[in-house]
């Protein structure tokens, strides 16, 4: 009895294992690169991201050459941007974009790469609200502006690229703000040859953005600090040109003629 029951244990032990790799067994075994494509995209589109970004690797492992894997590397820069992976939807554009510059939708490549970017810079600023705008990165609001900057030039024709101008429009507005927002957070601070430079680089950088008034308020009263006289009736003949009626201009200018 003893040795029979042994005996069970040993052959139960053996099948473990095997029913072990059954469960394990790749789904997509002997699958052709169609079928293999077409269960990524179906993942894709049905909002199954990780399934996607495993089929379409898989795709590219056992196909590295066609047009399915070829699509594929496109599409898994699209699932890891709807998983906010931003550092692997921007690895898989640029790596898209050098492999296939010649693509009828590499244009798609700069703008996803654009719009990672751009997403991280806006669920940076929701994650800090609260938090003084001078301690925060426009690293990414940068890096944004680039790549749409990037599709615009080389694709002026593309679908995309109305979209990225308008978020590049977005994207200058903010820039100029941050740096206003450090020139601001000097001149509290009694730093004027600081402020003064950061509001000068706002000026020369981001020329349009609606910051610009307030720019040049804070290099008036910075060089009106510094004693600085000639650049200060620089600035302010600059802000009379350009931003005649403005209340807060016509505040600081009578302060300054006392």
């Amino acid at each position: 009895m003893k040795r029979s029951v042994a005996l069970f244990v040993l052959v139960l032990a053996a099948a473990l294992p095997a029913c072990s790799w059954l469960d394990k067994k790749d789904p997509t075994a002997g699958m052709p690169a169609d079928k293999l494509y077409a269960e990524a995209k179906e993942a894709l589109d049905g909002g199954q991201y990780d399934l996607a970004i495993k089929r379409y690797e898989t795709l590219e492992a056992r196909f590295p050459y066609g047009r399915y894997s070829q699509q594929g590397q496109l599409e898994i820069a699209y699932a890891y941007y709807k998983q906010n992976e931003q550092a692997s939807t921007v690895a898989a554009c640029e790596r898209f974009m050098k492999l296939h510059p010649n693509h009828p939708n590499v244009d798609y490549a700069y703008y996803l790469k654009g719009l990672a970017y751009f997403n991280e810079d806006l669920g940076l600023i929701g994650k800090v609200s609260s938090q003084d705008r001078t301690e925060r990165d426009p690293k990414s609001a940068r890096d944004s502006f680039d790549a749409f900057k990037d599709l615009a030039q080389r694709f002026p024709d593309s679908k995309y690229t109305p979209d990225a101008l308008e978020r590049m429009k977005y994207l200058i507005n903010a820039l100029a703000s941050h740096e206003v927002h450090v020139a601001r957070y000097y001149v509290k601070r009694g730093a004027y040859v600081a402020a003064a430079n950061r509001a000068q680089y706002a000026l020369k950088n981001y020329p349009q953005a609606p910051a610009q008034e307030e720019a040049l308020l804070i290099m008036i009263r910075a060089y009106d600090a510094l004693g600085m006289v000639q650049l200060r009736d620089d600035a302010q003949r600059i802000l009379k040109k350009n931003f005649p009626d403005s209340a807060s201009a016509k505040s600081m200018l009578t302060q300054l003629d006392r």
